[in-house]
């Protein structure tokens, strides 16, 4: 019996490293993806500031970017969020970055832009985040600026908060209870107003 139970816990604690080790590696190399995607984008905008300053905005639909383009940067300074934003919001992308939720408008576009991220990682700090909190949202040419006018708790089929409302509005979304084990039941909405 002594046997079994010693092997019992060798196998444990095997899967136990194995585990934490699978972790670190999801952790550092969703780190080494945002700190190289930020260098990028940032040379990518000193390219083109010139070339938007030039141009004129077209009112045609642009054809959508593809699943893991990056899109973005999100700031929200008071609670020391920065972080990638790139396209899709699918597991693969939400490993590495936060996701512009496909359907909702670009985040160089008008509209109700949708991003999500996971509340374990990058929206972690959304759990402080306050009414009149200012949020950037950097793209290739310009930096909008918003004010968070409320947020709110909701069941995972309540998509609504990410329908057009008629007017340019940013909706962030995260699972909730922050502190949940496993799958959240819930989906915490931040619903920022563009600053005038």
């Amino acid at each position: 019996m002594k046997v079994w139970i010693r092997r019992l816990q060798y196998g444990l604690a095997i899967a136990g490293v194995a585990l934490l080790g699978y972790c670190v590696a999801v952790f550092l190399g969703a780190q080494v993806y945002q700190a190289k995607a930020k260098r990028n984008f940032e040379k990518q905008r000193q390219i083109e500031k010139p070339i938007a300053a030039g141009t004129r905005r077209s009112t045609a639909p642009a054809p959508g970017p593809r699943a893991g383009l990056v899109v973005g940067r999100l700031e929200i300074p008071r609670i020391g969020l920065s972080v990638i934003v790139v396209e899709g919001a699918d597991a693969r992308e939400l490993t590495l970055a936060a996701g512009h939720i496909p359907g909702t408008a670009l985040p160089d576009r008008d509209g109700n832009i949708g991003i999500a991220g996971h509340r374990d990682t990058f929206f972690r700090p959304l759990r402080a985040i306050r009414r009149n909190d200012a949020i950037n949202l950097v793209t290739l040419r310009n930096v909008r600026r918003y004010r968070v006018e409320s947020t709110e708790v909701v069941t995972p089929d309540d998509v609504q908060v990410l329908n057009p409302l008629g007017h340019n509005v940013l909706t962030l979304v995260t699972c909730f209870p922050f502190d949940y084990v496993g799958a959240a039941p819930k989906r915490f909405i931040v619903r920022a107003e563009p600053m005038e």
